[in-house]
């Protein structure tokens, strides 16, 4: 089994030009099943998850093929339209595949998704959105059947949660569904943007994505485009935060910065000097990180789940009392029992976390247990004392390209072993 080797107390600095974005380029890659026609898309992040999207295209009968970063994708024949949970179990945004599938072929077979393990993230806002829609859903024990005999119908829909895999799902089903539907309570992310962008650019009429109300109207048939994934908010703020937690300085380009100002402001808060202009953040820690203010999770543009377990090891590093809450998944503090190997001071019970910093880090082996959680163990070991061995670092990879050679470049003292 793979891992990383960490010499830690190295300060990171230098330009790094983030990926693209990782939960945009699943999306968006799924969405090309509605064009009929050839799509190529730019700033594909080299990831174990984009490896396995193109395993499910290519599943489906679809002509797949990475180039130099960008996917060329031909889905102008659907020989199959069935998923196994050998490609499903692996990643919970498989499910993105169903609304496609039912508004261009009114049938899918898809066994349950998997992915990283953050508690119940249960799929019930997709299918009643389907249902309203007009498709038949029978819940098996080890797959969904739909189909939608009368194909699907436009509707009004309020999603009881502003869900963003419902959102984009929902979203990619009213782009061929007959007359005008409205969704109600949206996710307003900046991956929801970017996927209506690429729907429109293929014919599709959506107006309002990025808001809370998104009215489509359905069209007859899409074409294909080429687009261009936006940056990876999520790895840019990891990598800001690597160069804070090390007392280094880095200027990450290729992202919109208004896509991620609360991780921003809450680097701000933490003493570290940053500043951004158009496509570019840059940051400059201080001596001494300081406690973070209270830290909740919320949907977008609220601090991202995603953010939690990066800046709980900031936190750590950093002098004084920080309080964290966590709104979204139940599971996500698993790098706690880990970081308190290393010496962070934490207490956690339920979505409360409370860290007390001050005392240094040390290296320890520890084990990562899901995405974000693992890179938060990263940037704890490059700030602690000693090394650090972290196993589960296929959890790391499915979100960052090229994590150990980036951090390399920066400075870092990393090995994969």
């Amino acid at each position: 089994m793979d891992r990383y080797e960490i010499v830690g107390g190295r300060r990171l600095e230098g330009k790094i030009r983030v990926q693209g974005a990782k939960n945009s380029v699943l999306p968006i890659l799924a969405a090309t099943v509605l064009t009929a026609g050839r799509c190529v898309i730019h700033n594909c992040p080299a990831l174990s998850d984009t490896a396995l999207t193109i395993r499910i295209l290519r599943t489906l009968g679809c002509s797949a093929e990475w180039r130099q970063g960008s996917i060329f994708v031909d889905s102008s024949v659907l020989s199959h339209l069935e998923l196994s949970s050998v490609l499903t179990g692996k990643m919970r945004s498989s499910i993105v595949f169903l609304g496609p599938l039912l508004a261009r072929c009114g049938r899918a077979k898809i066994a349950y998704p998997g992915g990283c393990r953050l508690g119940p993230r249960p799929i019930d806002l997709h299918l009643d959105g389907l249902r309203q829609m007009g498709a038949v859903v029978q819940e098996e024990e080890q797959h969904l059947l739909c189909h939608a005999p009368e194909g699907l119908q436009g509707a009004r829909i309020v999603l009881s949660f502003p869900s963003v895999g419902a959102t984009e799902n929902l979203m990619m089903a009213a782009v061929l569904a007959k007359g005008k539907t409205t969704l109600m309570n949206c996710a307003c992310e900046p991956e929801i943007v970017d996927l209506a962008d690429f729907l429109t650019r293929c014919g599709a009429k959506i107006y309002g994505a990025g808001e809370n109300t998104i009215e489509i109207e359905g069209v007859r048939a899409l074409h294909g485009c080429e687009h261009t994934v936006i940056g990876d908010r999520i790895a840019a703020a990891t990598y800001l935060a690597a160069a804070a937690i090390t007392g280094g300085e880095i200027a990450v380009s290729g992202i919109e910065p208004e896509n991620l100002m609360s991780m921003l402001a809450m680097l701000q808060k933490s003493g570290n000097e940053v500043f951004w202009e158009k496509n570019c953040c840059c940051l400059k820690a201080p001596p001494r990180l300081q406690a973070l203010p209270q830290v909740r999770t919320m949907p977008y543009p609220g601090f991202p789940t995603d953010g939690l377990p990066l800046f709980l090891s900031l936190a750590a590093a950093a002098q004084g009392t920080s309080i964290f809450v966590e709104n979204i998944f139940e599971n996500r503090y698993s790098s706690v029992p880990c970081l308190q190997r290393m010496g962070a001071s934490i207490r956690q019970e339920g979505k409360v976390a409370v860290v007390e910093g001050g005392s240094p880090l040390h290296g320890a082996d520890v084990c990562a247990e899901d995405l974000r959680g693992g890179a938060g163990l990263v940037l704890a070991a490059l700030a602690a004392q000693g090394i650090s061995r972290i196993e589960g670092i296929e959890w790391i990879e499915r979100g960052y390209e090229h994590f150990c050679e980036n951090l390399t470049a920066l400075g870092a003292e990393i090995w994969k072993k």
